[in-house]
């Protein structure tokens, strides 16, 4: 009896695995039904100005994603910041601009967004070239966690809103180390479509990251932010930026680059 149950218990375990992901995907096509709300679409003109420039099918795409975005992510708000729907949806619509055209995984690790009302403090240590261990203080806008947070400054939240073609938006940076650390730690290499995609990409981006360091270090201007000469994975985050914000720029400067961020995202923002 006892071998009996366990088998039992076993096969529900494996068919409730098996149909999870259906009856996810069921839920989230009945919310992708539901009518846009007036007053969230009031908050997208207002507040996110780059959702204009956005084709038809884009837009209505967009916002499917928003509401699926919002009915399933928490938003906490941090230092005693009430956290409103103009907040959640000027987040949500920048973060989902990510997911247009992609398979749809809304940020499967991602379980909540802590939102500050401004730029807020971190503890960050490191250990020199020595080995002394040292501690310090971080002003920071934004930040990813692989754990499963997200968090915000929103005043610059609403500044990289309200400036999409300046190359700069710390939603769209959050976001894609969101996607970069799908399998573990931030390292520059998100998931790509394909296995033979990774050759490509490694040798692309390789390239642009050294160049780029190369240039901060001699003082050069550069379309892309010095911050990208950190590492890899900050290098992917801020291309990103510049890809969706500055997409001819980009295009013209680094025309490799543009064409594995164009195929990885599935977007072309050049016809916009």
């Amino acid at each position: 009896m006892p071998a009996l149950l366990l088998f039992g218990l076993g096969l529900l375990f494996l068919l409730w695995l098996v149909g999870q992901p259906w009856l996810t995907e069921r839920r989230r096509q009945r919310i992708r039904t539901r009518p846009f709300p007036a007053a969230w679409r009031e908050i997208l003109k207002r507040r996110v100005p780059y959702v204009r420039s956005l084709p038809a099918d884009l837009q209505l795409q967009l916002k499917q994603h928003i509401q699926v975005f919002l009915a399933e992510k928490p938003f906490i708000g941090c230092q005693g910041l009430d956290v409103t729907d103009e907040m959640r949806v000027t987040i949500a619509a920048q973060a989902c601009l990510l997911l247009l055209n992609r398979p749809r995984g809304y940020y499967p690790n991602l379980r909540q967004i802590l939102v500050y009302p401004g730029s807020f403090v971190v503890n960050r240590g490191h250990t020199d070239g020595s080995g002394v261990a040292h501690n310090g203080h971080q002003v920071l806008s934004g930040e990813s966690w692989s754990q499963g947070q997200v968090i915000l400054s929103w005043q610059d939240t609403l500044q990289g809103a309200a400036a999409p073609n300046n190359g700069q938006n710390v939603v769209i940076h959050e976001f894609a180390h969101q996607l970069d650390q799908e399998t573990g730690s931030a390292n520059g290499a998100p998931v790509l479509a394909r296995r033979d995609y990774y050759a490509r990409w490694a040798q692309v981006l390789g390239t642009e990251f050294a160049q780029l360091q190369a240039r901060a270090a001699q003082g050069q201007a550069s379309l892309l932010n010095d911050y990208g000469a950190t590492d890899p994975a900050e290098f992917f985050a801020v291309a990103s930026e510049v890809f969706f914000e500055q997409p001819q720029q980009m295009a013209t400067q680094h025309p490799a680059l543009f064409r594995e961020l164009s195929q990885f995202y599935r977007l072309n923002p050049l016809s916009w």
